[in-house]
């Protein structure tokens, strides 16, 4: 496909002439450049400073305006203004966004910006604009533009080629890591956490020591990153390692808090530290959001006390609630925990993206250092060398001062014959002739003579240094020495912030009943399959209402906090929050809109679950087995197959197996078939199992299994009749009836109900 551009006008002569453009190719190349433009000049930090182009040219804007830390405060317009006009040309706004970040100490670990004035604050509230802030560097700032005028980096033309701009600083602070950096780029992202500097000294150090330290070293060093807010690490360390070797991973990251005693029992929960780059007045709003939707009943308030520190105080519903429970539900509905994320995809030697591990990137950061070394050494070695050679001249002016000032003051053209006469360099007779009358006492040679021995010593030593490769990485180790001491732990800047533990271990399930507000209420279900959950408890069946054709099935008392068991006729246990059934106005909504329910499947039966308990299972057919309610447990729409059945056969009755507060537990199994043929056998007789088709219960010639019951025998088998009437027989009146699994068994007995149901 091709487009045919034709400028405005008509007729011949130059701009009128037509030519032809393949769509394609021009579109891919245009992207393609401005998918570079974006990863080299935007996105991605270069790995051996740590930075993006905008941030360097700040740094150098400030450098050149000579905004050192003891200097006096600059407006931070007039930086913005020089990093646009000269270096950057992009909107200021974006400009003066990089500058403030710098500057706050909630944003990068170690500020490069020291900024005065309202440079925003951890509640996310925005800076004054760049007209009322002011700015110089800090220390950091002035360490990773160490060596910059001694030749250390390249310089290339800046944007409208009319001055220069480093390539790449000299970073002699390890600022990828210590700051860290965020960008997403076209088809690629960055986000490296900030880092303890002098924990990236160490493992530099001992780099510089065994070149092939494996990162499981190194990471003994780094253990971990260390956030400006604080907080707890709570990754396991397997994965911390995990995440370095590759250089992608991430780490749950939770607010720091303690319990503070307010009397008579009483307590009261203070977070000191959020994760990074949480905005605190966001979280606040977020559990103030959860408060009033009532979904952490365990919290009554939430209070923001921060002054210059953090401090939100949060106020359990009573004395009796467990912290760590009522922490462990907002760490999992709220921002006090969050995920930090780790990709160290950066530009190896400014021009290649890649993701590095934890060793690459050391590696980055030393070899830039080496060649900042070399570089600046052999600058420094240039220009000894250029003053040793004025300074020859000058001693060999003094040595002849007499035969000079005659040449100077005789000669037509002095400066040929001081070259001639003394075998002078161009650069030597030039410095003679431009020496002072005063420079020429006595006094004035022996500084002279000193100095030229000093830098003789100086220049042994360079090319020493040069030479030696052993001797660069001493210099160089020497110099991250002094790094790691000036931001040392003990330092109130290189302190960790950040500390490591192991996340507590919470029941899970306690956890979600926390977040769940526990009130009565009596779960309706009705025979086509609609639930509902109606409040209180003192529900009168006669008064419920349903659909035209629909009638109750069952109805149970039960908590908000609770879960309920449905078991189908295909033999599947289904499991559903309380807390998500419909209210009880109207007539509720249908079981297969909250779960998967088979499209031939109906109720059985529904019940709240209670874990340890245990249950019979039966099927039409007469087969059944007892399987543990919390093996029945379903933690998805799908449900849990339990019970293996084939058409016509069904599951048809599920019984609970528990003892009656001050009874005796339950022994025998009592089943009734349709029939009307009653057996009575032990419980033990009935196999326990997680799955399965179970075993014959009874047997049958014609039809199928009526009604079961799991009853004490010590108490005797009771059954009521149609009238509300309760019978009981004792172990003697069963005799008859007493056999063992899987026979036929007898006729009922006298009095036993029509509808062969023990009630």
């Amino acid at each position: 496909m091709s487009k045919t551009v034709q400028p405005p006008g008509d007729g011949d002569g130059p701009g009128r002439e037509v030519e032809p453009i393949d769509l394609k190719s021009a579109l891919e190349e245009r992207y393609l450049a401005y998918a570079l433009s974006t990863i080299m000049h935007r996105a991605l930090p270069d790995a051996r400073d740590g930075m993006k182009p905008v941030h360097r040219r700040i740094l150098y804007v400030m450098r050149l305006l000579r905004l050192n830390p003891e200097a006096a405060y600059r407006k931070c317009a007039k930086i913005v203004g020089d990093v646009m006009g000269n270096f950057h040309p992009h909107g200021d706004q974006a400009i003066y966004d990089a500058l403030v970040r710098l500057a706050q100490d909630f944003s990068v670990r170690y500020p490069l910006v020291d900024g005065q004035g309202n440079f925003g604050n951890i509640d996310g509230d925005s800076p004054a604009a760049y007209r009322y802030t002011e700015a110089r560097m800090t220390e950091v700032g002035t360490l990773l533009l160490e060596g910059i005028t001694e030749d250390a980096v390249d310089f290339r033309p800046n944007y409208n080629e009319e001055d220069t701009e480093p390539v790449v600083l000299p970073g002699a602070f390890p600022n990828l890591l210590a700051n860290g950096s965020s960008g997403i780029a076209v088809g690629m992202a960055t986000n490296i956490p900030p880092h303890n500097a002098a924990e990236i000294c160490e493992a530099a150090l001992h780099m510089i020591k065994f070149p092939n330290a494996t990162i499981e070293k190194l990471v003994e060093f780094v253990p971990g990153p260390d956030l400006p807010t604080g907080g707890i690490i709570v990754e396991p360390r397997a994965n911390i390692l995990e995440a370095y070797k590759t250089g992608r991973g991430g780490f749950r990251v939770r607010a720091r808090w303690h319990r503070e005693e307010t009397g008579r029992g009483g307590y009261r929960i203070v977070v000191t530290e959020i994760p990074y780059q949480v905005q605190k007045s966001r979280l606040i709003e977020k559990i103030a959001e959860l408060l009033i939707a009532r979904k952490v009943p365990l919290l009554d308030d939430v209070r923001d006390e921060s002054a210059e520190d953090v401090r939100i105080v949060l106020e359990p519903k009573s004395r009796s609630v467990d912290p760590d429970l009522l922490m462990e539900s907002l760490f999992k509905l709220t921002d006090l925990e969050s995920r930090q994320p780790l990709n160290m995809n950066v530009l190896s030697g400014g021009i290649v993206p890649k993701v590095m591990n934890l060793r690459e990137v050391l590696r980055e950061w030393l070899d830039h250092r080496r060649d900042v070394l070399v570089r600046r050494s052999q600058h420094r070695l240039a220009n000894i060398e250029k003053r040793l050679e004025v300074l020859s001249g000058f001693l060999i002016a003094y040595l002849n001062i007499d035969e000079v000032i005659r040449i100077v003051r005789y000669e037509d053209e002095p400066k040929k014959q001081l070259m001639a006469a003394f075998e002078l360099t161009e650069v030597q007779a030039d410095a003679i002739l431009n020496l002072r009358l005063r420079a020429l006492n006595k006094l004035e040679e022996v500084e002279i003579r000193k100095e030229f021995d000093q830098l003789t010593e100086e220049k042994d030593q360079i090319e020493r240094l040069l030479a030696s490769e052993d001797a660069q990485w001493k210099t160089i180790a020497w110099e991250i020495g002094k790094v790691r001491d000036r931001f040392g732990k003990e330092t109130e800047l290189g302190r960790r912030r950040t500390s490591f533990a192991e996340a507590q271990e919470i029941d899970l399930e306690a956890v979600q009943q926390a977040m769940i507000e526990k009130e009565p209420v009596t779960v309706v279900v009705s025979d086509k399959g609609w639930m509902r959950a109606m409040k209180g408890h003192q529900i009168d069946p006669s008064t419920l209402t349903f659909k035209e054709g629909d009638t109750l099935k069952t109805a149970f008392p039960a908590h908000t906090t609770d879960k309920v068991l449905v078991f189908t006729t295909t033999g599947k246990f289904h499991t559903i929050g309380v807390d998500r059934l419909p209210g009880g106005r109207g007539h509720g909504e249908p079981i297969r809109l909250m779960v998967d329910m088979d499209n031939d499947a109906d109720i059985v039966t529904a019940f709240v679950h209670r874990p340890g308990r245990k249950l019979l299972v039966a099927s039409s057919a007469g087969n059944g087995f007892v399987v543990g309610e919390s093996d029945v447990s379903a933690n998805t729409r799908k449900g849990k197959q339990v019970m293996n059945v084939k058409m016509p056969d069904e599951a048809r009755i599920c019984r609970t197996i528990e003892t009656a507060e001050g009874g005796a537990a339950p022994d025998h199994v009592a089943v009734v078939g349709e029939n009307r043929k009653l057996l009575v056998f032990p419980l033990d007789q009935v196999p326990e199992m997680t799955r399965g088709k179970g075993v014959r219960l009874q047997r049958y010639k014609d039809g199928g299994i009526g009604d079961a019951k799991v009853f004490a025998m010590q108490e005797g088998l009771s059954w009521q009749d149609s009238s509300g009437r309760t019978f009981t027989r004792s172990r003697d009146e069963l005799a008859e009836w007493m056999g063992v699994r899987a026979g036929a068994g007898r006729m009922v007995p006298k009095g036993f109900p029509r509808s062969g149901r023990f009630g």
